[in-house]
């Protein structure tokens, strides 16, 4: 079905493997219409978290397609941007949970695509960073957004400016990544955390993802009123009454996302 793209499905949580192998994972205009054509069909019924990783041990996504791009003209380059734009932040906004499993180089577009997921573990011989000025370009997909939100204005202009590459540890002495662990375990220590993600009410873990890609451009008081609205709604679930149920029972309850 996917010319790129390697789908599975473990229980409630799907994974998507961006596969390229020849270009380490290099997004093109053809990778990121694959994907946006996957979220098209996402079911949120049925998965509560997708974890999004690259193919090999050696690359996360290197980057865009520089092969693409260098041809561009102004008009086509705003195009190409836009393309990419879009379809992170259709991710960045998808109902579930989206966990990127950073297995190695996530430069330009793949530490873009990194960001747009809601939390990123990587493993220990994982690189970042935003090469563009490099190439006489400025981070297209998002990045100058999304990096200074996640790791503060100052950093992200140092990061941008000098085009340099940090490593794991750095990324997360920063706070660009939540963990690192070691190549051989990332897959595991990443399922772990989408179980764990997955064992939760998931219409509840819906909202709070909604609040807080909402919350993030509203002052205070409409923050917190959109807080409250969201937490109110929770308690018209069926899933509020039996796992409030369970915890005053000393049971268990196993959540339906009703």
């Amino acid at each position: 079905m996917y010319e790129h793209l390697k789908i599975e499905e473990r229980g409630a949580i799907a994974i998507m493997t961006i596969s390229a192998p020849k270009s380490l994972n290099a997004l093109n205009s053809k990778i990121l219409s694959e994907i946006d054509q996957y979220l098209d069909g996402f079911d949120c019924d049925k998965y509560r978290c997708l974890v999004v990783t690259g193919d090999g041990e050696k690359s996360f996504v290197a980057g865009a397609d520089i092969s693409e791009m260098a041809g561009l003209n102004a008009a086509d380059g705003e195009a190409f941007g836009k393309r990419g734009a879009k379809v992170f932040r259709r991710l960045e906004t998808l109902p579930v949970p989206v966990i990127a499993a950073v297995n190695g180089f996530a430069l330009g577009g793949g530490c873009e695509l990194a960001m747009a997921c809601d939390i990123r573990i990587c493993s220990d011989n994982a690189k970042f960073g935003q090469p563009e000025v490099g190439l006489g370009i400025i981070p297209g997909f998002s990045g100058t957004v999304r990096l200074a939100r996640l790791v503060g204005m100052g950093m992200a202009k140092q990061l941008i400016y000098t085009g340099k590459a940090i490593r794991a540890d750095e990324a997360l002495r920063i706070g660009l990544v939540n963990a690192v662990v070691p190549q051989a375990e990332l897959m595991d220590k990443v399922m772990e955390m989408a179980d764990l993600i997955a064992k939760q009410a998931p219409l509840a873990v819906r909202a709070a993802k909604e609040c807080i890609n909402a919350e993030w451009d509203m002052d205070a008081d409409e923050a917190i009123a959109c807080e409250n609205r969201a937490f109110g709604e929770c308690f018209a679930t069926a899933d509020q009454k039996g796992g409030m149920r369970a915890f005053l029972d000393k049971s268990k309850y196993e959540f339906l996302g009703k």
